[in-house]
């Protein structure tokens, strides 16, 4: 068994480097092209990670989208999904989030198919070890809460993974998580989507915000491919030697 899951982070970016605008909305940067690409890429990963940032701010479900992929998932003997996952410092989270209700990805040309329901996707919360107890009050049973040292370990939440049988795990964000896994030295692959937008707003996110950079030799990591999806580009970047498979 490997020590931690290959770490695949993902983002989207204006062409001056915020992922989001100040508003209380959501921006959307992706193209659907690309939105599509990301559902691929989250049908191949074991599990999807996210800040508890990102719970509150944009509420997202963390389902794979697609039928089909859902369907060759069921297939493999996989649930629908890859499982969910989050850390948390403080525990503030809402039991009635997606993260935790969401179960089927919803489609409007999709049916009520049963078989799609098979299979429950995981829900993990690493907290602070202070804080566990009362984070499993607040969730109840909605998911499993794990102390991962004291503030969260990102080692630590990774071997933990390795040892639930997560291979590969997709880290959606947002920029603090971001930061840290590429601060701590544990992301090994980069999939950087630029949107042909400004956003020019000092109070909204920015990718990496405090110049935070990995630790990698000469400060230089390998571009492994680009592709335009739509009105986007996708550059793809590996930040160490571990391989993909």
């Amino acid at each position: 068994m490997p020590e931690r899951p290959y770490v695949l982070l993902s983002v989207a970016m204006s062409i001056d480097g915020y992922i989001d605008d100040a508003s209380d909305t959501r921006l959307v940067l992706s193209s659907e092209a690309d939105l599509d690409r990301v559902d691929e890429v989250r049908s191949g990963c074991d599990a999807i990670l996210v800040g508890a940032g990102t719970i509150r701010r944009d509420d997202p479900a963390l389902l794979v989208r697609s039928k089909q992929r859902r369907a060759a998932r069921l297939a493999r003997g996989l649930p629908a999904s890859p499982a969910k996952v989050t850390l948390t410092g403080s525990g503030d989270l809402d039991p009635g989030a997606r993260f935790f209700t969401a179960a089927r990805a919803t489609d409007p040309a999709d049916t009520a198919d049963p078989a799609d329901r098979a299979g429950e996707v995981s829900r993990l919360v690493y907290v602070p070890e202070p804080i566990a107890g009362r984070t499993r009050a607040r969730l109840g049973g909605l998911a499993t809460v794990i102390s991962a040292g004291d503030p969260v370990d990102l080692a630590a939440v990774l071997e933990d993974l390795a040892g639930r049988g997560i291979a590969r795990l997709m880290v959606e964000g947002g920029a603090q998580v971001h930061a840290e896994f590429l601060a701590a030295g544990l992301a090994d692959e980069l999939h950087l989507v630029v949107a042909p937008v400004f956003v020019g707003e000092p109070a909204a996110p920015r990718f990496l915000r405090d110049g935070t950079l990995p630790p990698v030799p000469a400060g230089r990591v390998r571009l492994a491919g680009t592709s335009q999806l739509g009105d986007v580009v996708l550059l793809r970047y590996l930040l160490s030697e571990r391989s993909a498979s």
